[in-house]
């Protein structure tokens, strides 16, 4: 067997086995091991399998993801999620569809210290459901709100699939973390407008909630202030040059805890919980990122990624054309895989694609990302809807899926306005020291 043949035959293995739901970072592991031992033999093998191991757990930039993750498991136990939708209830819940506009801020505020699309659609499922079920929203809109608004959570910073790509491709983390930003910012606007249309045309999906008072709605900003400073911290430090992303990301899990303790919103027993989860998640990334870098070194040794570029780059096709294709086959992809294991398989293949064609690292990242994204909420895998399916118990699993038809429109557009207008990504990493 010829190289090439080698290298796709593994991948398509690979696809096989994570459809029958098998452990993403155990069965890229095994078949990069296996893949690799095959060409080059059994001890330079098991030696590469020995080194990426350590090099992967010993590596001081992979420190940022437990440090963010705990970050946000803090803000979580702590009742900051819960505090912030109560300040967007109160400034926007007495429009149509405000609790659902309210609940798209929230996601957005709380992605800004969590970075994991699953722990954020959980949260807000949670604080969120109870309230648009007590003023009788249309339950379709309001668990395909919250299945969609929490996938912001792997695009508005600080993000775990943004600091992964990274790693994968030797990019810059905060450069990244910078241009998920503006896009963040537009998909929330979009997913509000959204909302708005859809009662504009049906009132009674969303009948309005109680009015409030100009004073209640300026006390209401302390809900926000803290997440906001959270935020600052760290992307400010980032931005200016002041910390790197891994001290960024403990100086916002310290301000993070400071603030639960000056609160008293932290049990002991939620201090507890935070940890296991933190260990917990941090353990399943560490090892998926591991799985990856073993099987991206099989495929480095049968040179698929590079002839996929050097052909795909010779078609005679614009170069827009090729990235639509790009962006059809994750878009596909990602209705069947995590948006983790995704990334993870596939960048190996298309970012020596990208580079060819002459596309910016940094936008290819966040374009990715956002499509990934897509994947959270479309059938048949969907996490975030079967993660809101779990929280909201009543509410049948086909009825969430026809609530986020609307919201999935609105990523569309926003991935076609950032492949039209790149510049909305890399304007803030543009001013970056």
């Amino acid at each position: 067997m010829s190289l090439t043949t080698i290298g796709i035959l593994g991948i398509i293995i690979l696809v096989i086995l994570l459809f029958s739901n098998m452990p993403v970072g155990f069965v890229m592991g095994f078949l990069g091991l296996m893949g690799f031992s095959y060409i080059r033999g059994l001890e330079p093998g098991l030696s590469l399998l020995a080194r990426d191991v350590f090099e992967v757990f010993s590596s001081y930039g992979l420190t940022v993801i437990p440090l963010f993750v705990f970050m946000g498991q803090i803000a979580f136990y702590s009742g900051i999620s819960r505090r912030l939708y109560d300040s967007a209830y109160v400034l926007i819940g007495h429009r149509k569809g405000g609790l659902a506009m309210a609940t798209v801020g929230a996601c957005a505020g709380f992605s800004a210290i969590s970075g994991s699309t699953n722990a954020t659609a959980a949260t807000m499922a949670t604080v969120t459901l109870p309230e648009m079920k007590r003023y009788n929203y249309d339950m379709s809109l309001a668990t395909g709100t919250v299945a969609a608004a929490g996938s912001l959570g792997i695009l508005i910073p600080p993000s775990v699939i943004f600091i992964v790509y990274g790693i994968l491709t030797e990019q810059s983390i905060g450069k990244l973390f910078a241009a998920g930003i503006l896009p963040g910012i537009l998909l929330s606007i979009l997913f509000m407008l959204t909302i708005y249309i859809r009662v504009k045309r049906n009132p009674s999906l969303a009948p309005p909630g109680p009015r409030t008072s100009f004073r209640e709605k300026i006390r209401s900003f302390s809900g926000i202030l803290e997440t906001i400073m959270i935020f600052l911290l760290v992307m400010g430090g980032i931005f200016f040059g002041i910390f790197t992303p891994t001290e960024a990301a403990a100086a916002g899990a310290f301000l993070t805890l400071l603030i639960a303790i000056l609160r008293r919103q932290l049990s002991w027993d939620g201090f507890i919980k935070s940890i296991a989860d933190t260990t917990r998640i941090s353990c399943m990334v560490m090892v998926i990122v591991t799985g990856a870098v073993i099987f991206g070194h099989f495929m480095a040794v049968t040179r698929l990624p590079y002839d996929l570029a050097n052909w795909v780059s010779q078609l005679p096709l614009p170069r827009h054309a090729i990235m639509a294709i790009i962006v059809l086959v994750y878009l596909f992809g990602g209705c069947f895989m995590d948006a983790l294991a995704m990334i993870m398989l596939t960048i190996p293949i298309f970012f020596p694609v990208a580079r060819a064609l002459g596309f910016d690292p940094i936008w290819f990242g966040v374009v990715i990302v956002l499509i990934t994204e897509m994947g959270v909420i479309t059938p048949p895998v969907g996490v975030n809807v079967y993660v809101v399916y779990g929280v909201a118990k009543d509410v049948p699993l086909e009825v969430i899926f026809k609530g986020v038809l609307p919201m999935l429109i609105a990523l569309i557009i926003c991935n076609a306005i950032l492949l039209f207008f790149p510049q909305i990504a890399l304007f803030l990493p543009g001013l970056m020291h």
